[in-house]
């Protein structure tokens, strides 16, 4: 029902793999790129319409790291990913620039 288009290239002397058309599906754009163990999910999301008056490209980043996942569930009050942690202020802040 749905295309799936999948690249395997050899970098490093790995397998990079991204695949998009999977998942992510309600999202403009979304690309999974997995290497090994490690999977990246990539999403885009835009307006379908410009407002007036605006002179510059509004873009934002959410990054976010599923520790739970990785069997890191964090204790107390905050339990698993209820707000962003330092860390990934920071990387979606850098991303950003």
């Amino acid at each position: 029902m749905f295309k799936i288009y999948r690249k395997e290239i050899d970098f490093a002397g790995k397998t990079l793999v991204l695949e998009t058309g999977k998942i992510a599906r309600q999202a403009d754009g979304s690309v999974m790129a997995s290497i090994g163990e490690t999977s990246v999910l990539c999403t885009v999301v835009g307006a379908k319409s410009i407002k007036e008056g605006q002179d510059f490209f509004p873009l934002s980043v959410h990054y976010q790291e599923k520790t739970y996942s990785a069997g890191k569930i964090p204790g107390g009050f905050f339990k698993r990913e209820a707000r962003p942690s330092e860390k990934e202020t920071l990387t979606s802040r850098l991303i950003d620039r």
